[in-house]
């Protein structure tokens, strides 16, 4: 179920240089090199495939543009806010 804007207020509050981006959250993350950012979106890539929950990443040599959504839900839920925190946790 897709958040209100007051839970979206919230979960915004509670995670770290996490935005709204054409109401997607988003998250720019940049690295030493290419290699690093690679790594990092393998790690991302088996947390979604375990959450069933699949971000749009997008890479450029050191830098890596995440944007989560849920498309069933027409927005952004509880799960999109789920996966930015694990990913946050890396």
């Amino acid at each position: 179920m897709k958040l209100t804007q007051s839970e979206l207020d919230t979960a915004i509050a509670q995670l770290a240089d996490w935005k709204i981006v054409d109401k997607k959250l988003n998250k720019v993350f940049k690295f030493k090199d290419f290699v690093e950012a690679f790594g990092f979106m393998t790690k991302v890539g088996i947390i979604a495939e375990k959450m069933d929950h699949h971000p749009e990443l997008f890479n450029v040599y050191n830098r890596v543009v995440i944007d989560l959504t849920t498309h069933d839900a027409e927005g952004i839920t509880a799960l999109d806010v789920d996966l930015a925190k694990k990913i946050d946790s890396f």
